[in-house]
């Protein structure tokens, strides 16, 4: 944020937000970028194959998990879930991976 400030000639005093400055620096939202990571992950995870160490602790059940005191209750796996509905999309097109690099890919406004 303090280069973005820098390179649109603003400082903190100056009281702009975090989401105007991004938007006159030409920088796609966080959510967006956080989203994008999350399928290319899941993209990942799911090409590999399925006796793959990753894939295996993936696909264990929730209720063998133990969560510390301040742990978050949701997990990767639900949170991509959620995102995978939102967009529109199906696990299955994971296996194709251009349509799926096209698909998640997030277009900067520049």
């Amino acid at each position: 944020m303090k280069m973005l400030c820098w390179m649109c000639g603003k400082t903190r005093r100056d009281m702009i937000t975090n989401d105007n400055i991004r938007e006159r620096g030409g920088v796609t939202p966080i959510v967006e970028n956080m989203v994008e990571n999350r399928f290319r992950w899941f993209g990942h995870l799911e090409r590999r194959l399925v006796d793959f160490v990753v894939r295996t602790v993936d696909q264990m059940e929730d209720s063998r998990i133990t969560r510390g005191r301040w742990r978050l209750r949701k997990t990767i796996g639900q949170t991509i879930r959620k995102d995978l509905e939102i967009n529109e999309l199906d696990p299955g097109m994971v296996y194709d991976r251009t349509l799926w690099r096209n698909l998640i890919h997030v277009f900067d406004p520049t």
